[in-house]
């Protein structure tokens, strides 16, 4: 409503001046004008009269929310989080899974940072607050301002997908970008920060007083360690010895390294990223096949280097993404590679089981040289494997849990890039880059003596091995309960005499296994859970935390499937009860995944 000049005491021009000025003016600056005008006359005039009058700026205030599976997420918003604060911004940090969603109506600005999990979907804890927001119970955002900073892998076709639905969703309710939406490979150091620099520019109103990122330190870091992902420690391999026995299918490695000068700090749950190099074979093999000479220089990420020790060393070349193929497709006019390319049933069954050592022998010839040949090409990622000892138990060593990939395809044997070196190259005395990556997702209970039980098949019982490796070095009398699963008992019963020792000592209360090919019935893990359901959801009243690590298209899911079922059953609740009972463990972290 505008002012009447009518019975008012200002002139026509001040009423003007009044009605310019107060659309403009925000809640906040009406109150604090008022008060000022309130005060006594004495006291406006002495103010007035000594110095002109200077309003001083209302402080920044900022949420900061994240989405995490493995810690990723999480360190990146703790990071800039503690940034803002260095400029006396105000700013509230929370995981979704904490954050109440109706809080969204007083939250003014919002920092999102989030990952997205296996095929474009969101986190565990993400996904109560993902479903909120995408439901007809959201809210209008329109006082929101955001920015969203998504982590994903561009290998898998919904890559950070779970980032963009939230961006579009923000959107669509009203709410103003701060800053565009970021996008993260696996190497996302880079344009995290080129993000972060934006949102302080808008935030801070000035492009000077923007902070630097590199400032804080890397999330991947541990706190009193100088090395990280980006400066991995060489620990020096104690032991690399084959679990399974004479027969078995498979190959797991244990294998211990030594860390005694590496100030390394780690808990059960956490894991241990190991740089690897590209086999030297396949390396020569696709330097042939691409006819290019393995001496020749090319630049990669700003360092001069020989084409053969950068796809050594460097590239990845042993995955194939859909962005890489379509990258590809702008080198060759090979008319099955651009059918390839058309049909989406066709490229996704292609990228399985293939390599860059496929392609230059399927769909040659191609017009680039080798500068443009590694300019395609990703930094080759780090392998996270699940810590499998307790650093309170064995301080200057770290041990891990490695299963050998090996396939063949084409006429061809592929190996895993770090399992097939670890299986095949590594030998006691050598050394591999390594650093800890911090998933405080998946934790012991605060509370010591809380129940624990822990699920896994093959290599996903390694955290347990820590956990009950601490337990036992702290004296914790808390039941635990293990279900394991595995092809054969006789050759793949992967530490079993640890857990032998364990149950003896009572460390371990129960164990449960299933070793699917020794039965004329495959019995799996889930199998072994849904026998013993009425005790398995006892423990669950008694506040009982779940441990999920493994395959999580198969093994994760099945399980999670026989523990909606279990609570239905034994809880006597509906399907929605059941979902709505789960979701309630993932927010009290007694429902934790570490899958893959």
């Amino acid at each position: 409503m505008k002012l009447q000049v009518i019975n008012s005491p200002f002139s026509e021009e001040q009423v003007k001046l009044l009605n310019e000025l107060l659309p403009k003016l925000t809640v906040e600056q009406k109150i604090w004008l008022n008060g000022y005008l309130s005060a006594p006359q004495g006291a406006i005039k002495a103010v007035v009269e000594e110095a002109p009058l200077t309003i001083a700026p209302m402080t920044k205030t900022v949420t900061v929310l994240y989405g995490s599976q493995t810690g990723n997420s999480q360190g990146l918003a703790e990071k800039y989080a503690a940034l803002l604060k260095e400029k006396d911004v105000e700013v509230t940090i929370s995981s979704l899974a904490s954050f109440k969603a109706n809080n969204l109506k007083k939250t003014t600005n919002l920092l999102l940072v989030v990952s997205t999990h296996g095929e474009g979907e969101p986190p565990d804890q993400a996904i109560q607050f993902y479903d909120f927001l995408h439901s007809k119970r959201a809210p209008k955002l329109e006082h929101l301002h955001y920015s969203v900073l998504a982590l994903g892998d561009s290998s898998y076709e919904f890559f950070c997908k779970t980032g963009k639905d939230f961006d579009e969703q923000f959107e669509k309710l009203g709410a103003t970008r701060i800053a565009p939406r970021t996008d993260c490979d696996l190497d996302y150091d880079e344009p995290a920060t080129q993000w972060f620099t934006a949102v302080q520019e808008v935030l801070l109103d000035s492009p000077e007083t923007a902070i630097s990122s590199e400032k804080g330190e890397e999330d991947t870091k541990d706190s009193k360690s100088s090395y990280s992902r980006k400066n991995p420690f060489s620990a020096e391999v104690l032991e690399n010895l084959n679990l399974n026995g004479r027969g078995s299918n498979k190959e797991t490695y244990h294998v211990e390294l030594a860390i005694e000068g590496a100030d390394f700090h780690f808990e059960p749950g956490d894991s241990i990223g190991i740089q690897p190099e590209n086999d030297e074979s396949l390396v020569d093999a696709l330097i042939t096949a691409l006819q290019f000479d393995a001496e020749s220089k090319v630049t990669v990420f700003e360092e001069s280097l020989t084409l053969k020790k950068a796809l050594q060393n460097k590239l990845e070349i042993t995955v194939l993404s859909k962005p890489l193929l379509q990258k590809i497709g702008a080198y060759t006019v090979h008319g099955d590679f651009v059918a390839l390319l058309k049909d989406d049933t066709a490229w996704k069954d292609y990228v399985k089981g293939h390599d860059l050592l496929d392609i230059a022998g399927d769909y040659a010839p191609f017009t680039w040289d080798a500068q443009q040949f590694v300019a395609l090409l990703r930094k080759i990622p780090a392998r996270l494997y699940s810590i499998a000892s307790s650093q309170k138990a064995n301080s200057d060593e770290v041990h891990l849990t490695i299963a050998k990939l090996s396939y063949e395809n084409n006429g061809r044997t592929r190996l895993g890039v770090c399992s097939g070196s670890i299986a095949e190259r590594i030998q006691v005395g050598d050394t591999l880059p390594i650093y800890v990556h911090k998933n405080p997702n998946f934790r012991l209970p605060e509370q010591e003596d809380t129940p624990i039980i822990m699920i896994g098949a093959g290599t996903g019982v390694a955290p347990y091995r820590a956990f009950l490796e601490e337990r036992e070095e702290l004296g914790i009398e808390g039941k635990s309960w293990l279900f394991f699963g595995d092809q054969h008992f006789v050759t793949d019963f992967l530490y079993q005499t640890d857990w032998q020792r364990w149950l003896a000592s009572g460390t371990l209360t129960k164990m449960n296994v299933a070793f699917s090919r020794d039965t004329d019935k495959k019995v799996y893990v889930q199998h072994k859970i849904e026998e013993n359901a009425e005790t398995f959801y006892e423990w669950l009243e008694q506040g009982a935390v779940i441990y999920v690590c493994g395959d999580k298209k198969s093994m994760a899911s099945d399980v999670d499937q026989a523990l909606h079922r279990i609570i239905e059953q034994q809880g006597q609740k509906t399907a929605e009860e059941a979902k709505a009972f789960v979701n309630e463990l993932k927010q009290q972290k007694r429902y934790q995944r570490d899958v893959y």
